[in-house]
């Protein structure tokens, strides 16, 4: 209960994170609260917990997961879920970009297959349409593309496009999506040291960069105040450290073709991001990059006439509903406190990150990881339903994950960290077996990165 409250208008908020010591020790500063839809008290808000288990109804299935070609975690997080929230046991088919992994993932979730819960496939599309179609197979919940969820729901060829005008679908079954979007990061204009330009340039081009950018919530579009003496100051050092960083191999299908097609006829820079400027109406607004593509963008006014327009901006001109980041200096966010606050409530998108990437919401997994909701299947957007969500929400609406303006040491994930591997190392070793001591190696490397 003293994790539960409620805000000036009425919404419950539950805070998750951090919850024991070792995680404010490793994620230092770092918090997650969970809000819920309308209609949901802090008294109500038990009987919206784990609903498979309260039913009495509830029946077992089968469900295909298939799974996303970017994070190998991706796959068996999903099937976690299925498992222990929906009551479903799962066949997981890989992407065959990361088709690799089947040996790794057998061996690593061995209990739950030596016991028939869970059976991991390879396979291109053919499998998956005969996995999707068969008999047997009760739902799916898939981690993609819109265009592959629309080819499971409406079918292809020339009359699926019909189909979808008209809400028709061919799929009868139950189909939950994880679909990606164009994240904006919203940059608030305030007292920036030439520390804060250059650390807060390292957190953009980690949102753009990690794994390549291959990444459903990867900065897309980088929203910034116009008015703002800090913009030509903080876009510097971006393309100046994009310059410098090595460039990470584009190996996911199409990438170099859309690279091609976001930065055709426009100025752009090049390094292991390329920085391009965008104006209203861009293609890259409404179709994920899915590349190292950085577009630019500003917008003009008072500091709370600009986040309203950015907010705005993000909500009705970009596509998609995932992940939204926001970046504010400590004094800015005290003085602006109302207006900081309507910008995260007004913002319609699962998970927000306030100085923190959003990617953090992900890896968390304490807190819900899908669309805001009201995908539908003929306007599906970022998808429909939540995965990870450790405490079995049914009625969760965003999760907003906070952090410090510039913490020290710098986080783990940052492409600038210089022990990045070491530190994977050392916190998957914590993970399984924590210890002091073993807490006391990752503070020492992270010290050092």
């Amino acid at each position: 209960p003293n994790r539960v409250r409620t805000r000036p208008d009425g919404r419950t908020v539950v805070d998750v994170f951090p919850v024991t010591g070792y995680d404010r020790l490793l994620f230092a500063g770092i918090s997650a609260q969970v809000w819920m839809q309308d209609g949901v008290t802090p008294n109500s808000l038990p009987s919206t917990l784990g609903t498979f288990y309260r039913a009495a109804d509830s029946q077992g299935r089968v469900a295909v997961v298939l799974g996303a070609g970017n994070i190998s975690s991706i796959g068996p997080l999903d099937v976690l879920y299925k498992l222990i929230a929906d009551g479903a046991v799962c066949l997981l088919k890989l992407n065959p970009v990361n088709e690799y992994l089947k040996p790794i993932l057998i061996e690593a979730l061995a209990p739950l297959v030596r016991e028939g819960f869970l059976r991991v496939v390879r396979g291109g599309d053919e499998v998956g349409r005969e996995l999707c179609a068969h008999p047997l197979v009760d739902e799916i919940h898939i981690t993609g593309s819109e265009r592959t969820h629309d080819a499971i729901v409406f079918g292809e060829g020339p009359d699926a496009a019909e189909r979808k005008s008209r809400n028709d679908p061919v799929l009868t079954k139950r189909i939950t999506s994880e679909l990606g979007n164009v994240s904006p990061t919203i940059v608030v204009p305030g007292p920036w040291s030439s520390g804060d330009f250059r650390f807060q340039a390292e957190h953009i081009l980690t949102q753009k960069l990690h794994n390549g950018g291959f990444n459903c919530i990867a900065a897309q579009v980088l929203v910034l105040p116009s008015d703002w003496n800090g913009t030509p100051r903080l876009l510097a050092q971006i393309e100046r450290l994009a310059r410098a960083l090595p460039s990470r191999p584009q190996y996911y299908p199409g990438a170099h073709e859309r690279h091609a097609a976001l930065i055709a006829g426009r100025e752009a820079s090049s390094g292991a991001a390329t920085v391009a400027y965008a104006d209203r109406g861009d293609v890259g607004f409404v179709k994920e990059a899915f590349c190292d593509v950085l577009l630019v963008t500003t917008i003009p006014g008072s500091l709370e006439h600009y986040l309203e327009r950015a907010v705005g901006f993000a909500n009705n001109d970009l596509a998609g509903t995932l992940g939204a980041n926001l970046i504010v200096h400590p004094a800015t966010a005290r003085r602006n406190a109302g207006a900081l606050d309507r910008a995260i409530d007004e913002l319609r998108y699962g998970c927000i990150g306030v100085n923190v990437w959003t990617g953090v919401g992900y890896f968390l997994a304490e807190t819900p990881w899908g669309a805001y909701p009201g995908g539908r299947l003929d306007a599906i957007g970022s998808g429909i339903d939540v995965v990870h969500n450790a405490h079995l929400f049914s009625r969760s609406l965003k999760s907003v994950i906070r952090g410090p303006f510039r913490p020290f040491p710098r986080p783990a994930w940052f492409v600038t960290n210089r022990n990045a591997q070491r530190l994977g190392a050392a916190l998957c070793a914590f993970e399984a077996a924590p210890s002091v001591i073993g807490a006391a190696r990752i503070a020492a490397l992270a010290v050092r990165g």
